[in-house]
């Protein structure tokens, strides 16, 4: 490695301040708006089951075995709500540090790679992006995993670089390896076979097969991965016999492959959702069509890698993410650090082209081309705040919206029953102490008609049939539990849509509690003289009366 690179790659006290201010920017709206349905209402509320009951090893979805991904997220928001109190910023703290560990792992690779204007464009447009921007506050696993995945990737190359120089490449090889483990823990085989395709892909193209190889058979970095990820998916598949044809065969390969899953898109789809969810940004690109302007700077080959490595990571995440049918926004994700690091670039070749003179960003002597990025930066902030408004009043699911009158709250041992549906986010908005009843049609039929919440109970259950047959119920076996008090307190809570005398006749028979247009609330306080039929007695005291846009 050159002097000139080491001292470009030299870390300074600016370089933290800025990254200190990047992690603040993207938590400043996290905790703005109310969990959105059904994703932020389910990964925060295994999170909080995780709280209440004290078991940190398996994550449970409504007292059930939910393995359709792994702890890492459910580990991080339970731990910030036991810390900080039960909020939907808490809930979202996993997905802001994954954005955060991005947008670092970004900056961290462009300063020692390049220089650091070019880091610090290339971390202020990814900031900036709206997309990032609301997925580094939104509670699911996507952002969690993309900024591992980009760790990894950023790491594994600079070591890369780093043994091909002759410079020390062992401590971010090794984080490599550790970020590859902790993506594991993520979202699952993604974590590691992502990264290593992106790597692998580029090291051939860029004719740096052997360093790869070589660094690839580092046996200290597959038991320090080994060491990070394996103790829990060792002890998941001894405490559950199916759990790897689930976890592994069904979640990953199946879910990949098959048609049977929700949020089918053509193959196409990932491409207007790249350039118009990171508008204004993406029009930069354009940048790379014009002429390099003839200033007699020869790119150096650490230069051409970085930017074959741009685009070889954007491309292998498209492609990957658009080949299976079932397609969600979140899952591409991982490509928006290199889509910045090409923007910036494209950004740089425009400025140039606009004044030949000038050799960076921050030399451009023409201000036409400074207001434009000024003006481009300045709308990309106004954007990401306000897509997370419009996040929250579009987003809101009507449970969230609902609160139980002054001086009633669900207590300890009160029994909670939710009629045909499972509303994700209640358990978190009224800090219940444990699971709810399901009632509804559990016959496998049903069950598994469809990819919903239904069938994720009905799978979970599938690992603990005791637990299933005590939370998943038919609903004609309510009145009789209702009017005997179920145990506990002898209180029962009913949860149902407004319409829910159409399935459930005998909810009219309990005190009504709340409503909206949507979602009413029923009580009953068993007595012991209360028989069988208690609820068929007056079948008057729970009927709504007509809707005013007030409860």
């Amino acid at each position: 490695m050159s002097l000139a690179a080491q001292a470009r790659g030299s870390w300074q006290r600016g370089d933290s301040v800025f990254l200190l201010l990047a992690g603040l920017w993207l938590a400043l709206t996290a905790g703005l708006r109310p969990l959105t349905a059904p994703d932020e209402g389910r990964y925060a509320g295994v999170a909080h089951a995780m709280l209440q009951s004290g078991d940190w090893i398996v994550p449970r979805l409504d007292g059930l075995p939910f393995f359709h991904k792994p702890p890492l997220f459910y580990w991080i928001a339970g731990g910030a709500m036991r810390v900080f109190g039960v909020h939907e910023w808490a809930a979202r703290l996993p997905s802001v540090l994954g954005a955060w560990l991005a947008a670092a792992a970004l900056y961290a690779f462009l300063r020692r790679h390049g220089d650091a204007r070019q880091a610090r464009w290339s971390a202020l447009i990814l900031c900036t992006c709206p997309f990032f921007f609301v997925g580094a506050q939104f509670a699911n696993l996507d952002m969690l995993v993309a900024g591992c995945i980009s760790a990894t990737i950023a790491c594994a190359a600079d070591a890369l670089l780093r043994r091909d120089a002759g410079a020390p490449w062992r401590l971010p090889l090794a984080g490599a390896f550790s970020g590859a483990a902790l993506g594991l823990l993520a979202k699952g085989l993604i974590g590691l076979v992502l990264p290593g395709a992106v790597i692998v892909l580029w090291a051939l193209l860029a004719r740096r097969g052997r360093t790869a190889l070589r660094l690839a058979a580092w046996w200290p970095g597959w038991l320090l991965m080994l060491a990070i990820a394996g103790p829990w998916f060792v002890a998941m598949q001894l405490r559950y016999a199916q759990f790897f044809d689930y976890f592994v065969i069904t979640q990953h390969f199946r879910r990949f492959a098959d048609s049977g899953f929700n949020n089918q898109h053509p193959l196409w789809f990932y491409l207007p959702v790249i350039l118009g969810l990171c508008l204004p940004w993406t029009p930069w690109l354009l940048g790379w069509l014009r002429r390099p302007a003839a200033d007699g700077v020869t790119p150096s080959s650490d230069d051409r890698a970085v930017r074959l490595l741009m685009g070889v990571w954007l491309g292998v995440i498209v492609v990957f993410f658009s080949l299976p049918r079932s397609k969600l926004v979140g899952y591409v994700l991982p490509a928006l650090p290199p889509l910045a690091a090409l923007v910036a670039g494209g950004l740089a070749r425009a400025l140039r082209a606009s004044d030949p003179a000038a050799q960076d960003l921050g030399e451009t002597r023409t201000r036409r081309p400074i207001r434009a990025l000024a003006a481009t930066g300045g709308v990309a902030a106004v954007l990401c705040v306000a897509a997370v408004l419009v996040a929250g009043h579009v987003g809101t699911p009507p449970d969230a919206r609902l609160r139980l009158p002054a001086g009633q709250a669900v207590a300890p041992g009160d029994r909670v029953v939710m009629l045909d549906r499972y509303y994700y986010e209640l358990p978190f908005y009224w800090r219940l102490h444990g699971p709810v009843v399901v009632a509804g049609d559990w016959r496998p039929a049903v069950a598994q008609a469809s990819d919903n919440w239904r069938k994720e109970l009905a799978d979970a259950g599938d690992f603990e049939p005791e637990a299933r047959a005590r939370w998943l119920q038919p609903i004609a076996a309510q009145p009789a539990q209702v009017c005997s008090g179920g145990g506990g307190t002898g209180r029962t809570w009913v949860v149902g849509p407004s319409n829910a005398q159409l399935i459930a006749p005998w909810v009219l028979g309990m005190d009504l509690v709340t409503f909206d247009s949507e979602i009413a609330v029923w009580r009953h306080d068993a007595r012991p003289s209360d028989g069988a039929d208690c609820l068929a007695r007056d079948m008057t005291r729970g009927a709504l009366p007509a809707w005013t846009g007030a409860p």
